[in-house]
């Protein structure tokens, strides 16, 4: 029997980290599993991961939570800086609203007020990111690290233009649309569209149904995007993250480069890359089963290593 979207997630807590309040739910199925954490991507809100995803995993054993970064959904939003756009965040003089320690800060947050000692993480695009840094800045808190379409966590600046597919970040850059409801369902489908697989028939009635159930406006909020960007990271290289890590990342990814999943593999010791084929940068049903089937025998393995994962830091 299938509940209905409704009743599938918890009501909305929240979680606080100084001045910031983090707005986060837990899905009903499974909720006696492994804990396991979602971070989202650059704007855009904790909906914007699958139901059925969330589904499958917690299908295979874990009581799944997620929430919404700083300045995305509804967690706390920063006062309006200079008019700035993602392109100029990236490459230009850093954000001081804001750390990037300071968002590795808010998934633990998240975690305490779940009370969750530890929880395996799944961070998606910049939440990637985001979880390495909190495998970094709080290894006891993390039993093991997935990152999906994510870049290094310890780059910044120029250095991360090698893994950014710059065409695609320009297009994004440049999405117009009213600051409206039916302006944020218009920009949901054309994110949608250019963060597809080329390879897949785009289905634009699908993407006009998800965006209409989730019609969220950080999708064309260049300033809160801006602002995560320039979140800048001052702690040790990927290179020091010691707890199992999985790295996930499309063939077809039009923004993030799969050289960037490569780039991860290669500088956290014993970590595994998964190419997934016919995948964007995206979470598209085709890739939930291997999504879900990979983060599982990475806790698997995990728990079969008896590797401790303590409440401290």
């Amino acid at each position: 029997m299938s509940l209905a979207p409704e009743m599938l997630w918890s009501p909305v807590r929240w979680a606080e980290n100084g001045g910031v309040r983090l707005a986060f739910d837990a899905l009903t199925e499974g909720a006696d599993g492994e804990p396991l954490l979602l971070a989202t991507g650059l704007g855009v809100n904790r909906l914007w991961i699958p139901d059925g995803l969330c589904r499958m995993l917690a299908a295979r054993g874990f009581a799944v939570a997620r929430y919404d970064q700083r300045d995305s959904g509804e967690s706390t939003h920063l006062p309006p800086a200079p008019a700035r756009t993602p392109i100029s965040a990236l490459f230009g003089k850093r954000e001081t609203a804001y750390t990037a320690e300071d968002m590795a800060d808010d998934a633990v947050a998240v975690m305490n007020a779940l009370g969750w000692r530890s929880a395996h993480l799944l961070g998606v695009s910049l939440g990637g990111a985001v979880a390495q840094r909190v495998a970094l800045r709080h290894p006891g808190r993390v039993r093991t690290l997935t990152c999906m379409a994510a870049v290094p966590g310890d780059i910044s600046g120029l250095r991360t233009m090698r893994y950014i597919r710059m065409r695609t970040l320009a297009k994004f850059a440049r999405l117009r649309f009213p600051d409206t409801p039916d302006g944020a369902v218009e920009a949901g489908i054309a994110v949608s569209r250019l963060l597809a697989s080329p390879h897949r028939t785009f289905d634009e009635r699908a993407a006009r149904e998800a965006a209409a159930r989730n019609a969220d406006r950080g999708m064309h909020d260049q300033q809160a995007q801006s602002r995560q960007i320039g979140a800048q990271w001052h702690g040790p290289p990927i290179s020091a993250i010691t707890r199992p890590t999985l790295v996930l990342h499309g063939e077809d990814d039009p923004l993030i480069k799969p050289s960037a999943g490569k780039a991860i593999t290669a500088r956290i010791r014993d970590s595994r890359l998964v190419l997934l084929p016919r995948v964007g940068h995206e979470f598209p049903p085709c890739a939930w089963d291997r999504v879900a089937t990979e983060i599982h025998g990475l806790a698997t393995a995990h728990a079969s290593r008896q590797l401790p994962a303590s409440a401290g830091d």
